[in-house]
């Protein structure tokens, strides 16, 4: 062989690896994920591994073909506008958002950037999205709750402990759709002969604090609406209010698994499983605009008859003919 046409050869096998680390890198794809929970709490994880075990079965790999950026709030929903940015400026392929405070935030630095979210209410009255078949934007994803629950919430109350005359309702100012909560419970209301007080909390201090005080006069109960601050202090709100005796109805099951006394929801999980296949579906090309926003289908009612005892309370044998689970 010519000395020159071997140096040639040389050349291109030396830069080979470089070409072909260059062509694997372009395909790596980039996802943002931006929640308001904190990351040290066990369900964050549970739902962080649902979302990634989803998108390896539909052949997005971590490291091969997708590389995610992870932003927690620790509960706070103000620091949002900060992370929202920084990841924002990484320009990802997708952002995927849990929480209202995280979309918000999210998409006051986009309007171009494909945004897919969960543990949201009503995108609509939120002013995510014009239309639920047809989001026509930049956004679209997977709601947790419609606010017509409340008067589930209220019924249920009534069901385990009739006693109930004062509803404290627990809410985070920091997250916007908790006036909607509360105006469905407040019409509610009157039929069920309950008076209601927002419990507006910031911090486990303020959670303390709050039920306290309302747990100085009697026939009290709780109605703790899905916040970012109430999922990353549930473990505070539950002692409490087992402390001060006060039913207490949450809207998530893990409250009550981890001793609250019953809870009606969704499966939050399913929601992140179902998000997967809709940020696969933008990596491949479809836009949110065309994906319309899901609805709820299934909700699971939960009770914790050993909470219930401690309570000194019987729920209604129809109650639990109803229950999805009861946790003895």
């Amino acid at each position: 062989m010519k000395r020159r046409k071997f140096l040639q050869l040389a050349c291109a096998a030396a830069a080979w690896p470089r070409t072909a680390r260059a062509q694997q890198s372009a395909q790596i794809r980039r996802v943002a994920y931006l929640t308001t929970n904190p990351e040290s709490d066990p369900e964050t994880q549970k739902w962080i591994s649902t979302f990634r075990k989803s998108l390896e079965e539909l052949g997005w790999i971590e490291g091969r073909n997708v590389r995610t950026e992870y932003r927690f709030g620790g509960g706070d929903s103000s620091r949002m506008p900060a992370l929202a940015k920084e990841l924002v400026e990484l320009r990802p392929d997708v952002i995927f958002a849990a929480t209202g405070p995280a979309v918000s935030a999210t998409r006051l630095q986009t309007l171009s950037i494909p945004i897919v979210f969960v543990q949201v209410p009503d995108a609509v009255s939120a002013g995510f999205v014009t239309n639920l078949a047809h989001p026509e934007g930049n956004v679209t994803g997977f709601t947790n709750l419609e606010f017509s629950i409340g008067e589930k919430w209220l019924q249920i109350m009534r069901e385990l402990s009739a006693g109930v005359q004062r509803i404290g309702v627990m809410l985070d100012p920091g997250n916007a759709t908790w006036t909607m909560y509360l105006r469905t419970i407040e019409t509610a209301a009157p039929s069920f002969k309950v008076q209601l007080m927002p419990l507006p909390v910031r911090d486990a201090a303020e959670i303390v604090a709050s039920i306290t005080k309302f747990a100085n006069e009697p026939g009290g109960g709780l109605i703790v609406l899905p916040a970012p601050v109430t999922l990353a202090h549930r473990a505070v709100i539950i002692a409490e209010a087992a402390h001060r005796h006060l039913p207490a109805i949450y809207p998530y099951r893990f409250f009550t698994v981890e001793g609250g006394l019953a809870s009606f929801g969704i499966d939050l999980p399913s929601n992140f499983r179902q998000a997967a296949s809709y940020v696969d579906r933008i990596l491949r090309g479809a836009k949110p605009a065309d994906l319309p926003v899901q609805l709820p289908t299934k909700f699971e009612l939960v009770i914790n008859l050993k909470a219930a005892k401690a309570l000194g309370l019987e729920p209604a044998v129809s109650l639990l003919v109803r229950a999805d689970e009861v946790i003895e």
